[in-house]
């Protein structure tokens, strides 16, 4: 315990804004970590150790507490070596409040990339729609965003903030109701969004959602045993500049190359 408040005052100072660790430390080691540090007695007059402490929920591997002695984990080169964007694997690790338990299992991660899918699409016609407009960011959204993360960090709620938001501005575009302002505001207030949440745009050359539709479609007809329809999707995606490789660790798309 006496470790951790050495190090604390020494890199920190003697009361610092926030402190954050795993459910199972509160008792003993952060309580006697801050009878240590207050009992020394070198903060100003009226001023704790710590100003906010924040406890993680344990998390999860396919139903079972994540332990090294049982195996049961994955490593960011795993997920990354099974197909899976680093974008998708940080949404993932997102979509829950930081102090409820959190279920990290591989069909889960498969749908990230749904829900980042619809996300990324409704962006990109925002931007065709904005072109080379520019307006102010949205206020509404951004004060309630804000008001969820103010919550005791409430990311799950300004998630399903989002993606309201989202379907909302589906809708419009379908009724021809953005026009290019609108549409630049939104993009200014999903960017400072962003700068929070930290997912990026995806990469360059990165299947298009309707790609990634069609070769999950294909998937699952392959795994149904109706080889024709998974042929007729390969052809629609060759149609489209998609080549598609089966591989033990699922299926890859690349472009088309010219020589192609």
């Amino acid at each position: 315990h006496i470790e951790c408040s050495a190090m604390s005052v020494h890199y920190l100072g003697p009361s610092f804004d926030m402190h954050i660790g795993g459910e199972d430390l509160i008792f003993p080691h952060h309580e006697n970590e801050i009878a240590q540090s207050e009992g020394a007695a070198l903060q100003t007059q009226g001023l704790p150790f710590v100003r906010w402490w924040l406890h993680g929920a344990h998390l999860l591997v396919e139903g079972r507490k994540m332990s090294k002695s049982m195996g049961n984990f994955f490593t960011l080169r795993d997920l990354l070596d099974k197909g899976f964007t680093g974008r998708e694997i940080r949404y993932q690790l997102l979509a829950a409040h930081y102090r409820e338990p959190f279920n990290f299992t591989l069909d889960g991660l498969a749908g990230t990339r749904n829900a980042l899918a619809r996300l990324d699409e409704s962006l990109e016609r925002l931007r065709e729609i904005a072109a080379d407009a520019k307006a102010p960011a949205e206020v509404e959204i951004l004060d309630e965003f804000t008001a969820c993360l103010d919550d005791d960090l409430n990311v799950s709620a300004a998630w399903g903030l989002i993606f309201d938001w989202v379907r909302d501005y589906n809708r419009a575009i379908v009724a021809g109701q953005v026009p290019p302002a609108r549409a630049a505001s939104a993009i200014a207030a999903w960017e400072s969004m962003d700068d929070v949440l930290g997912l990026g745009r995806p990469a360059a050359g990165q299947a298009p959602p309707e790609v990634i539709k069609i070769v999950e479609a294909r998937h699952a007809a392959r795994k149904n045993r109706d080889f024709k329809q998974a042929d007729t999707l390969r052809i629609e995606l060759l149609a489209k500049g998609w080549v598609i490789e089966d591989t033990s660790k699922g299926p890859r798309v690349k472009r088309v190359s010219k020589a192609q």
